[in-house]
Parts: structure tokens; C-alpha cells; sequence
């Protein structure tokens, strides 16, 4: 087994760590508007896009470069490490994006994707609801069949930059079925279109980017169905295994917080003694050094399995699921080591600005997010191990 990259992916490497020391990404300070870090952020997607660091596995003839997806892995952890922030069109070029390229006629691929790339449209994600989180085949969302359409009726939430998108894309149901996964289709929707209300959410890290989404009579073309009528259960599958699989951004964020917890325990003192004294401190840094290097091993067999050509099912699951426990686990350790100084969040003496505690709170839902932990054991019993499913 060859662990290392490529010449050529590190030629890549190299050409684009020096285009990052040209062009630095953007701070944002955490008191900035959301409206002006949309912007700020728009801004620097078309910066990256302009030199060629957006959708680099897509293909050439739909604005991409061609790459690999090794290119798009080393793109993923080189941007974490220059402390990039995400991609405010992240949505659109990590799961809309591959999932039209998959599934959507030639007319979709070029009205959405070359807009995708370029910031100018902001999609997002109309698959949860208040009822349909983690069971997301109970929706309940109608899309009624009409001459030249569907009439769109019902709620989705936990919807990412939807004050801010110009297209989502949505499972509704089109009609019964047997199964509950029959019936669904993958719907691209006008966020302008008349009948939609979208209600900012708060969430306990002081931000608003999650949203709640009503639809009200809303009307989709026919033109805007992404594959067959009813098959929309086995297009999202493509959407969330492109979610779930590898992760390097998450990857870089927690080598660079295990990197700093180091250096916070070999530095600071409580007690008369370092806090990497403390033998329950050095336990817990030792499992988030251990499993930082597990992480790597999970990214890369998945990585191995997509570039010989393979199909990604449910082994992406395993990722999903070991990244968001370890970083609530390096989370925990983190506070630990700030003691007293985790309450704070705005205060002259919070450690970073408050950098790890507002990221402790967010990460509180990523066993929630892309699929719970719940649902992704469920997956790896039933579709990997072959267990049956629970009677009633």
C-alpha cells in the first residue's frame, strides 16, 4: 500500500500553496454581519475561482478543471490549512454540483453549473423537515402534478444560506408508494419564486445562517425535475454519500485544534504544574492524537476507493460518523484545558477570541448534521453488515 501522493497532485500541491501566499485568504472577525460575510465571501469564491481552485474535479466543459479527485482532496486540505474559510457556494460545488453532473439533462448542466462555480448563484438543501430529520424518507412535503409542473406545498428546515440562495433543491413527493422511498422526487426550486417564506433560525453559537423554509402553493417546471419522476430517493443518495464521505477540510480543522491543544497543555499551568502533567489531561490528548491519525487513515481508504473508480455506499457512513464523535471528544478536551475560561465567549480574557468555545458549540451538532449518529449505525448494520431490521 502507497500512502503518499502523487508527483504530479504534489506539483499541484505546490502551485497552489503558492498561489494562496499571493492571494491570503479573508479574515472575518466574528462580530461581522452575516449579510457582509455573504458578501466577503462571495467575494473570495470568485477570487478562487479566477485562478482556478473551484470544482477542480468537475469536468472541463462545465467550467471545471478536469482533476482528479485527489487534486480535489489536497484543494480541500491546503484551504484548511491557510485557515480558508468554507465556501459560502459550498453547497452547490461540493453536493449540487456532482449530483447534476450525475443525473441532470445537458440543458441543467449548462444554465446551473458555471454559476455554481462562480458564486454568482447561491444554492441550498431542502431535504429536512420538522417532522423528517434523521427518518428524511418520512417527508411530507407535496409536490402535486400539473400540466407543465408541480404545485409545492409543505416545510423543510435546517436549511443553510437560504435568505441568501437563488436555488434549492428539495424532496417533495410526487405519490404514493409502498415503500416510503417510492414516490419521492429531486426537484430543482426558484428561491424567488412566489409563495416561499424563509425564517432565519438562531442557533446557540450567535448565528443565523440555518433557516426555516415554508412553501405555499409554490410552482416548479417539469424542466426542473433532476432525473425520473419518483426517483428522487436514489438521486439524494448521491447528494448525501458526497456529504458523508471524505472530509479532509474536517481533517486540517482538527489537526490544527489538536496542534494548539498541545501547545496550550505544555505551556499553561494550574496548580503549580503544567496542565500536561495532569495524567486525565494527557489520556484525553493522547485518544485525540490517536484518533486524529485514525481520521487521516479513514479519509484516505475512502479516497483509495473513489480513484480506482468504485461506486461510494455505505462504507461512507464510517467517516461520517467516527470525524463528528471525535471532534465533540476533542471538543471536550479542549474546554478542559481552558477550565474556568470556557464560559467565555465576548470577555477581554477569553482564550482566542473565543475561537474554541464558539467552535465547541458548533460542533455539538455534528453528530446531527448530514445524517445522526443514530442513522448512520442503522446504515452500517443494515447495508454493510447485513443485519435485519428491527420488527415493527
Amino acid at each position: 500500500m502507497d500512502l503518499r501522493f502523487s508527483a504530479d497532485q504534489e506539483e499541484f500541491r505546490n502551485q497552489l500553496r503558492q498561489w494562496l501566499e499571493r492571494h491570503p485568504p479573508p479574515e472575518l472577525p466574528p462580530e461581522l454581519s452575516l449579510a457582509e460575510e455573504v458578501r466577503q465571501l462571495r467575494q473570495w469564491q470568485r477570487t478562487l475561482w479566477r485562478g482556478g481552485w473551484v470544482g477542480v474535479h468537475w469536468p472541463r466543459e462545465y467550467g471545471g478543471r478536469g482533476g482528479s479527485l485527489g487534486e480535489h482532496y489536497i484543494l480541500q486540505e491546503e484551504l484548511a490549512r491557510a485557515r480558508s474559510p468554507e465556501l459560502i457556494g459550498r453547497i452547490g460545488v461540493n453536493l449540487v454540483g456532482p449530483t447534476l453532473i450525475a443525473h441532470g439533462t445537458e440543458e441543467q448542466k449548462r444554465r446551473f453549473l458555471l454559476p455554481i462555480l462562480t458564486a454568482e448563484e447561491i444554492w441550498c438543501q431542502l431535504f429536512s423537515e420538522p417532522g423528517a430529520g434523521s427518518d428524511l424518507a418520512s417527508l411530507r412535503c407535496r409536490a402535486e402534478p400539473a400540466e407543465g409542473g408541480f404545485w409545492v406545498t409543505g416545510e423543510k428546515v435546517w436549511t443553510s444560506y437560504a435568505q441568501f440562495a437563488r436555488w434549492g433543491v428539495l424532496l417533495a413527493r410526487t405519490a404514493a408508494g409502498k415503500k416510503k422511498t417510492e414516490g419521492i422526487t429531486f426537484l430543482i426550486v426558484d428561491m424567488q419564486s412566489s409563495g416561499i417564506e424563509v425564517r432565519p433560525l438562531r442557533q446557540m453559537t450567535g448565528s443565523e445562517e440555518f433557516n426555516q423554509v415554508r412553501f405555499d402553493r409554490v410552482w416548479v417546471p417539469r424542466e426542473q425535475v433532476v432525473g425520473e419522476e419518483g426517483r428522487g430517493w436514489h438521486i439524494a443518495q448521491t447528494t448525501l454519500s458526497h456529504e458523508r464521505g471524505t472530509s479532509p477540510r474536517q481533517l486540517v480543522i482538527h489537526r490544527i485544534l489538536l496542534h494548539e491543544m498541545l501547545s496550550v497543555a505544555r505551556r499553561e499551568r494550574r496548580a503549580d504544574e503544567t496542565l500536561s502533567a495532569n495524567p486525565l489531561l494527557r489520556q484525553e490528548l493522547a485518544q485525540a492524537c490517536i484518533e486524529v491519525e485514525l481520521f487521516k487513515l479513514f479519509n484516505w481508504r475512502v479516497l483509495s476507493r473513489l480513484q480506482r473508480g468504485e461506486t461510494l455506499g455505505a462504507e461512507a457512513s464510517v467517516v461520517k460518523l467516527f470525524w463528528s464523535e471525535m471532534s465533540q471528544r476533542m471538543h471536550e478536551t479542549a474546554m478542559h484545558l481552558l477550565g474556568p475560561r470556557a464560559l467565555l465567549l465576548a470577555d477581554p480574557q477569553t482564550f482566542a477570541h473565543g475561537r474554541w468555545a464558539r467552535s465547541y458549540l458548533y460542533y455539538r451538532a455534528a453528530t446531527i448534521f448530514a445524517g445522526t449518529s443514530e442513522i448512520q449505525r442503522n446504515i452500517l448494520a443494515q447495508r454493510v453488515l447485513g443485519l435485519p431490521r428491527e420488527p415493527g
